[in-house]
């Protein structure tokens, strides 16, 4: 498919992103200003951030190894990386921030740092990053690779979650290590949950609990200190920040008591032969434990300077802003039956930009293909990696296999799955508003063109 870059309307966002220039050909003839409406996946990079790193890219050195004055600078900067973003998410004294690849690299880091014996509790509402890594047969022999898991059953309210949880920790040894992992904000429903309730809970029995950020960060403001989490995690890609970075932080000690997550230069202070062939290596005590190899200086440059600018342009005004754009898209959608939005909390529970929905009479990927194809709006369609919560939502058994991508149904037929509209501070008001004009379309007058299934996904007819 081809893209353009032709002048785009002017239209109304607070933060410029990148992209929003950008045409795409229509199925159906022309072209249109696409409208990304899947920020949930991965949001678009912000304009500050482009032009941060551009600006930086010059000056790009090795991290932590050289005398030259890039190399100075590149550290410099790497640090002061990590410096903005304890203070984006009001870090403790003696906390953290390690750099990662993204959430899941995150988490997967601190399974691989539990402690042995320690028991995990989850939801199984929970994006697939916070509902595998734990005691994952793959990390076989290293520490945390024994943990016990407990998988929560979704709950129906915010209440019966945090009652849920205290029912499950009242039952465990109390002796022993324990942690609790939560999202922050549905990647599915959008639905914030009550972290600071369910930390409380997590805390008076003895276990410790981290924060899967990854949708909630780039909409409301993130405090460790105030929700009381003992870890936090994001990604780069998500905070408008596309340059493949991620974050964890928080508590020093589990970090600090594991190897290194991976064994290699930077995670090493001394490495020295011993006398029977092998060697011995003193590993870093500090977030270089666990950030061997190169560091990705670029996209912690980038994380930082997101941070900066989401910080200054205040959550406050993103939030209300946000919340009007979710108020369009429910009230232009309230008159449309076949449309039915998934929740656990209810309809009227607060949320960030995330919305996902099934229409009577479509599978996910033929209207999402149909959104794409005549209007150029971006969506995502199928189980969006929470397998057991869609199942859920969709009154299915939450155990049934299913692909993370597009279904197997025919274009027009049923199929166990939903579509996702998502947006955030980049994203114009027009972009929504095609959006309902789009949704309220097809149902009344269906797909103005032909689409078939080719390997799994729904596409347009081009054969005739």
């Amino acid at each position: 498919m081809s893209v353009s870059t032709a002048a785009a309307p002017s239209v109304r966002a607070p933060l410029p992103v990148l992209g929003q220039d950008v045409t795409v050909p229509l199925v159906t003839g022309g072209e249109v200003a696409y409208a990304a409406l899947d920020y949930a996946a991965s949001a678009p990079a912000l304009q500050r951030v482009w032009d941060d790193v551009a600006a930086y890219a010059p000056y790009y050195g090795s991290v932590h190894r050289g005398a030259g004055y890039l190399s100075q600078l590149s550290t410099d900067l790497f640090e002061n990386a990590r410096r903005t973003v304890a203070e984006f998410l009001d870090c403790r004294t003696g906390d953290q921030v390690v750099f990662t690849r993204s959430t899941t690299d995150s988490l997967n880091l601190l399974a691989a740092a539990l402690p042995d014996g320690c028991e995990v509790f989850v939801f199984e509402t929970e994006h697939h990053a916070s509902l595998l890594p734990w005691g994952s047969p793959h990390a076989a022999g290293r520490r945390g690779s024994n943990a016990r898991v407990t998988y929560l059953d979704a709950p129906r309210s915010p209440r019966q979650a945090v009652e849920t949880l205290e029912r499950a920790l009242a039952d465990r040894d109390p002796h022993g290590p324990a942690l609790v992992c939560v999202t922050g904000a549905s990647n599915v429903t959008g639905e914030l949950w009550p972290v600071r309730e369910l930390a409380a809970a997590a805390h008076a029995h003895g276990a410790r609990i981290v924060l899967d950020a990854a949708q909630l960060a780039p909409h409301h403001p993130v405090s460790v200190r105030d929700l009381d989490v003992d870890w936090v995690a994001f990604s780069g890609h998500k905070l408008y920040a596309p340059f493949g970075s991620g974050v964890l932080a928080g508590r020093a000690d589990w970090l600090r008591e594991a190897g290194p997550y991976l064994a290699g230069g930077g995670a090493s202070r001394t490495v020295t032969r011993r006398a029977d062939g092998g060697v011995d290596v003193e590993w870093h005590e500090g977030a270089a434990r666990h950030e061997a190899g190169s560091p990705n200086v670029i996209g912690a440059h980038a994380v930082a300077s997101a941070c900066k600018a989401l910080t200054e342009a205040g959550f406050d005004a993103l939030v209300a802003r946000e919340e009007e754009l979710i108020r369009v898209v429910r009230e232009g959608l309230a008159d449309v039956p076949e449309v039915r939005f998934l929740s656990l909390f209810g309809d009227d529970a607060p949320r960030v930009g995330v919305l996902s929905f099934v229409v009577e009479g479509w599978n996910g990927s033929h209207f999402a293909a149909a959104l794409s194809a005549e209007y150029g709006i971006g969506v995502r369609d199928g189980l969006f990696c929470a397998h057991p919560l869609v199942r859920t939502l969709l009154g299915g058994d939450p155990g049934t296999p299913g692909e993370c991508g597009a279904p197997g149904a025919a274009p027009g037929g049923k199929s166990f799955d939903a579509v996702r509209v998502s947006f955030g501070a980049g994203t114009p008001d027009e972009h929504v508003e095609r959006f309902v004009r789009a949704v309220r379309e097809l149902v009344r007058h269906g797909a103005r063109w032909s689409y078939r299934t080719v390997d799994g996904r729904c596409v347009p007819d081009t054969s005739a």
